[in-house]
């Protein structure tokens, strides 16, 4: 099966080399489930020709906001909605779960109580779940068809599901502690809270279940659909 992965966003320049990009993270997280890659820059303009250039999507987190005048960003719109009319199965995080919403109905926002970062505590499907977030924008309206799957106390829409095709995220189960504390002192100072920043450094090495996420997402990638 061949998953397409629309880049939205690079990693800051200081993680590119020892951590690597946004899509070797999502390679490296589904490797050994039998995938093969293609990776978009659609952040540089760089599209595949439609939704049958792959199997299933992959829509990965970003820098910018769904609500920024980029020209990208209305030809991505384009292309979700393509995708969804074809029933292929897609999978977004953090920028991509706000664009998909975005793209099918729903408003995203700059939240006004702040932040969420480092180890969070959500609720998926009535378990407790710890992902790593990096994130001020959330989805605050939902797309008619979207249900909520799974919530924490900070965002309500954190896990939204489409159908049975498509399944999104507002945390990051590819990020691992390196990057969160690369991003810490790379993105945050200034910009986060300091005693927020220093509540995720202190947890950087908590227990979190990227490793449940990546085999979730790969049987959902997989599964038998109609």
């Amino acid at each position: 099966m061949k998953i397409g992965i629309l880049q939205t966003g690079h990693a800051p320049k200081e993680l590119l080399e020892p951590l690597g990009d946004y899509t070797d993270m999502f390679q490296k997280m589904l490797d050994g489930h039998g995938f093969g890659f293609e990776t978009w820059d659609v952040v540089d303009m760089d599209f595949p020709d439609g939704p049958d250039a792959a199997d299933g999507w992959l829509i990965t987190g970003s820098k910018h906001g769904t609500y920024e005048d980029l020209p990208w960003i209305p030809k991505l719109e384009a292309l979700i909605r393509e995708i969804h009319a074809q029933r292929r199965p897609m999978v977004g995080v953090c920028f991509g779960h706000q664009i998909i919403a975005q793209a099918l109905g729903g408003r995203v926002i700059k939240y006004p109580e702040g932040w969420s970062v480092g180890v969070t505590d959500y609720m998926l499907a009535g378990k407790p779940v710890a992902l790593n977030a990096w994130h001020q924008d959330q989805v605050v309206e939902r797309p008619a068809e979207a249900r909520v799957a799974g919530s924490s106390g900070f965002c309500e829409n954190a896990f939204l599901a489409y159908g049975d095709h498509i399944w999104t995220v507002q945390a990051h189960p590819e990020f691992g502690p390196a990057f969160i504390d690369g991003l810490i002192k790379g993105r945050g100072k200034g910009v986060v809270p300091d005693t927020q920043l220093a509540e995720a450094a202190a947890n950087l090495n908590g227990p979190t279940q990227n490793a449940e996420m990546a085999a979730f997402m790969a049987e959902f990638f997989k599964k038998a659909r109609a």
